[in-house]
């Protein structure tokens, strides 16, 4: 039986080099879904190119808390303290979710098909009531858009412990998404070190090897670039390189595997 992999790159819009390596690999067939980061001064321009796409491509929110664009940001350690601690404001984020999704439609002149998150943030608690909330006041009429399920991840990559925390930290996002009606997908991965000595083509063997129908996989391809404020820079290019080679699509062949757009579970939502 064929297997459905959403595969998404995350991080479109945080650099010109990113993007153009994402847009290759849409173009290339090789990915399904890519999620925007809507504060970067970059999106205004970039916009229209995924809008260009958005028939081949589904078209996300990465909605953002720590990535510095014009304006400062707390690091994760931050939202991850005061989020188990639930000593965050409701109201405060619930206007930032607004605020980055009203960017993302104007620019791309709707609202995104998916929400996640850069780090994840989006499925913290608290963090998740307010973004819940802020979909829930935009989303009129059209279908809600579904979210990443990062306590659904399925296999930790290169490194257990992180795996372990995320879980730990997300603990029932997946339910509580479900009960307000938004679709998700049954198993995630993509998640390992970001470091380039990292085996991520052994990596993505090994998760294409798992995943049952209707996964989702993320990833962070991007074209090379001397980008200081980019920490993970190398590693995008090797992702990059290894996404856009025969290796890869040989693997989807063997475990029956299409890239393919999401598409909820028909149970879930009927």
């Amino acid at each position: 039986m064929t297997k459905r992999l959403t595969l998404c790159a995350d991080d479109f819009a945080q650099s010109g080099s990113i993007s153009a390596g994402i847009l290759q690999l849409i173009d290339a067939g090789r990915l399904s879904a890519t999620s925007a980061f809507s504060q970067s001064p970059h999106w205004p321009e970039l916009a229209g190119e995924l809008k260009a796409r958005a028939e081949r491509v589904d078209v996300g929110l990465h909605f953002n808390l720590t990535h510095p664009f014009d304006a400062p940001v707390k690091p994760l350690s931050h939202w991850l303290m005061k989020s188990q601690l639930r000593q965050l404001s409701l109201a405060t984020l619930r206007d930032e979710a607004l605020t980055q999704i009203d960017r993302f439609a104007d620019h791309f002149g709707r609202l995104p098909d998916f929400v996640d998150g850069h780090q994840h943030v989006h499925a913290l608690p608290v963090i998740r009531d307010a973004l819940f909330d802020a979909i829930l006041r935009r989303w009129q009429q059209d279908p809600l858009p579904y979210l990443r399920s990062p306590d659904r991840l399925g296999h930790p990559g290169d490194n257990r412990l992180k795996a372990l925390v995320l879980r730990s930290v997300c603990t029932n996002f997946d339910d509580q998404a479900r009960e307000r009606g938004f679709a998700t997908s049954p198993w995630f991965g993509g998640m390992y070190s970001l470091n380039p000595q990292a085996d991520f083509p052994g990596l993505m063997q090994a998760w294409l090897a798992k995943i049952p129908d209707r996964a989702l996989i993320m990833c962070h391809p991007g074209l090379p670039a001397a980008d200081a404020s980019d920490p993970i820079a190398a590693s995008r290019s090797r992702e990059f390189d290894y996404l856009a080679g025969d290796a890869f699509a040989q693997q989807c062949l063997k475990r029956r595997v299409c890239i393919a757009r999401f598409q909820p579970d028909p149970v879930a939502t009927a």
